[in-house]
């Protein structure tokens, strides 16, 4: 895998470590609650994300590819884990989760990691935000307090669900979450480094428990009592009906995890200045999501908010990952039967908080302002994460990225018929000197700019050919300014070269790139054409054009279009007949 370690705890110290061990403890902190909170919207037991927690967050910053990277499960993962736990089981979402840790190491090692810039901006947004909007309106139903709900996959019934139980609401829970949401609000602006989940959770639990007691529901209510052990090792049922079944699952996961993972390390890149290893971070992040499962662990990724807490609290190294993943579990140790008190009215208003800073609504309005093709994307990824599902939206806003892309590059495309200036010195090549009355009926100069490629190439061929219809000698291309030629491209050229050779004419090539030359030369057009009929200069190529008509053609014509034309159409009547006998 070719993986390198040197660097990760290069001159390490112990000011380092104390550095590190305040920063893990404190993204500990933050962690213990997010992750019951993220477990639970995903439809399992809140001791499966705290299992996750430790385990993947241990071995993300062990083996990951970014220094201060912090995984764990996140809300990105939760309208898809909660769509598999309804649709397939949790025991499922386990085999989905492991086989999506495969797929994971699997592009690491094929070196993937870098295709991440290939997702359009409007692509990543829409879904981001449609996720967001999904994590939101799934705690209403906990911040109300409503009775009797039942979970379902797509939106619009958990919005019908929601409503059709207002009737239900618990004033109690209403009251809860409010205080949970202000204390999650104001603790930043009074006390800027303590975690405002810990202190809105912890505080409206003890103010349920001691004036509210079982008026509202808590997760030991709903959920049942959180062991304080080690997590056990199970191996669930793998079987190769269940792996065909989770195929789709288990690639959404990966792709989901994969872009996370990658983005985090990103913005962990822009606020260090360090750089991290996207191919080995990929593969940190398989082994994680494949020892995971084992222990119960749903799938876990790169968490942009813990990790940008990391940096600002001051870590150096993975080693505060690892702090962070070894105090999640002695909190479960310790704290575990306490859990059971925490009111789910406590813990959607941190879900919900999570949801609006993940909306990246400032971006999302940016974009859609633009009226643009992107704004397009944006919108049917938004709607189509929302109201189908993940996997569909982005493979339709990808499509529809790929073709207004194509679109574009086709509209950068210009064949542009030229002749030189005769009234200047240099003879500049220019279009606007094309004209009716100055054009040479045997050579055709064109200036090419742009790819040739399959959404420029039909283009290409249209243009050249519906303007040499009176069937010219020579053909030159001039293609400086074009970069490359694909498949598609390749086709409709050689038909330009076939058309031209079938009538007697040639194709001359000038200024064309040694990358494109060579090109040519593998698809086989550079034999097609003849290596000698390509010029460096396009006044080379006149030149030599000049030299291949019929030059008896040129007796009397008035176009008179590059500066050899005049000796040529006014040769005396001997010097004909002699041109004459000679050519003819």
């Amino acid at each position: 895998m070719g993986i390198k370690w040197s660097g990760r705890y290069e001159g390490y110290s112990m000011g380092h470590l104390k550095k590190d061990l305040l920063s893990g403890i404190i993204v500990g902190i933050i962690a213990v609650p997010l992750a019951m909170s993220f477990a639970i919207a995903s439809g399992v037991k809140p001791e499966y994300g705290i299992y996750t927690a430790i385990i993947a967050g241990i071995l993300i910053s062990l083996l990951g590819g970014s220094k201060y990277q912090i995984g764990g499960p996140t809300g990105a993962f939760v309208p898809v884990l909660l769509g598999i736990v309804l649709v397939y089981s949790y025991e499922n979402l386990l085999i989905a989760g492991l086989m999506a840790g495969i797929m994971l190491v699997l592009m690491g090692i094929f070196k993937l990691g870098t295709l991440i810039k290939f997702i359009p901006r409007p692509v990543t947004v829409g879904f981001t935000s449609g996720i967001a909007v999904i994590i939101f309106t799934g705690q209403v139903a906990n911040f109300l307090g409503l009775s009797n709900m039942q979970q379902h996959e797509k939106f619009h019934l958990n919005i019908l669900e929601i409503s059709n139980h207002l009737t239900t609401i618990n004033i109690y829970s209403v009251l809860v979450a409010i205080i949970s949401l202000v204390l999650i609000l104001m603790t930043p602006r009074l006390l800027p480094k303590v975690p405002g989940a810990l202190v809105g959770i912890v505080l409206s639990s003890v103010i349920a428990m001691l004036f509210l007691q079982d008026h509202v529901a808590t997760i030991g209510s709903t959920y049942g009592a959180i062991p304080n052990t080690l997590p056990h090792f199970q191996i669930p049922e793998i079987t190769w009906e269940r792996i065909y079944l989770l195929l789709g699952p288990a690639f959404v996961i990966a792709m989901l995890g994969g872009i996370e993972s990658l983005l985090s390390a990103v913005v962990a890149d822009g606020m260090t200045g360090s750089k991290h290893h996207s191919n080995r971070e990929l593969i940190g992040q398989g082994v994680a999501n494949i020892v995971t499962p084992f222990f119960g662990g749903i799938p876990a990724t790169g968490a942009i908010a813990r990790t940008a807490t990391n940096i600002k609290t001051g870590a150096v190294s993975p080693m505060s990952g690892i702090i962070h993943g070894v105090f999640v579990l002695l909190t479960l140790l310790v704290l575990a039967p306490l859990a059971v008190h925490i009111p789910l009215a406590s813990l959607a208003p941190v879900l919900m908080i999570v949801a609006w800073n993940m909306s990246e609504r400032h971006h999302f309005l940016h974009i859609l302002r633009l009226k643009s093709g992107d704004s397009l994307v944006l919108l049917i990824t938004f709607l189509l994460t929302v109201f189908t599902s993940l996997t569909f939206a982005v493979q339709v806003g990808l499509i529809l990225a790929v073709v207004l892309f194509a679109k574009r590059m086709s509209e950068m495309l210009i064949v542009t018929k030229v002749l030189p200036d005769l009234n200047t010195n240099e003879g500049k090549l220019q279009a606007d000197i094309v004209s009716n009355t100055n054009d040479c009926p045997q050579i055709s100069v064109y200036t090419i700019e742009g790819p040739l490629f399959f959404g420029a190439a039909q283009t290409f061929e249209q243009a050249i050919m519906k303007t040499v219809h009176y069937k010219p000698s020579i053909l030159i291309l001039r293609m400086e300014k074009v970069p490359f030629i694909d498949s598609t491209g390749e086709e409709y050229f050689r038909n330009i070269v076939r058309h031209f050779k079938a009538h007697g004419g040639e194709v001359f090539i000038c200024e064309v790139q040694p990358s494109l030359k060579a090109m040519l030369e593998r698809n086989g057009l550079l034999h097609k054409i003849g290596e000698q009929y390509f010029y460096q200069q396009t006044g080379d190529a006149i030149s030599a054009a000049l030299q291949c008509i019929e030059q008896k053609q040129c007796i009397g014509c008035k176009h008179c279009a590059f500066r050899e034309c005049q000796k040529l159409s006014k040769e005396p009547i001997t010097k004909i007949k002699e041109v004459v006998e000679i050519i003819g």
